[in-house]
C-alpha cells in the first residue's frame, strides 16, 4: 500500500507542476512588476499588483526562480521584494575586468 501511495502522490506532484509551469510572458510580467514597485511591497502585495490574474502557485513558482538566479531578493525581517538584477552594470564590471565569469 505505502509504495502505491508514494507513486499517486509523485504523479500528483508532476501533473501539479505541469500545470502551474509559468510562461514567458507570465515570467516577464512578474519581473515588470517587481522592477515597478522595486522595495515597496512583499510577495502577496505583488501579487495583487499584477496587471493580469495569475494562480498564486505559479507566481511563487516564477517568484523562487528569480530569487535562484540572483534577480531579486527578499528581505527575511519585513518579507519585502528588492529587484537586484542590473544586466549593465555587470557588464561595465567585466569589461572593466572587474568581475569574472
Amino acid at each position: 500500500m505505502n509504495g502505491k501511495f508514494y507513486i499517486r502522490r509523485l504523479i500528483y506532484t508532476y501533473i501539479r507542476m505541469a500545470l502551474h509551469s509559468p510562461t514567458l510572458e507570465s515570467v516577464r510580467m512578474v519581473e515588470e512588476t517587481i522592477r515597478k514597485y522595486s522595495q515597496e511591497y512583499g510577495k502577496y502585495q505583488l501579487w495583487k499588483k499584477l496587471p493580469r490574474k495569475m494562480m498564486y502557485q505559479t507566481y511563487l513558482e516564477i517568484i523562487d526562480y528569480l530569487e535562484e538566479n540572483g534577480r531579486i531578493m527578499i528581505d527575511k525581517k519585513d518579507g519585502i521584494v528588492f529587484w537586484t538584477w542590473d544586466p549593465k552594470t555587470v557588464n561595465d564590471l567585466i569589461k572593466r575586468g572587474l568581475v569574472f565569469r
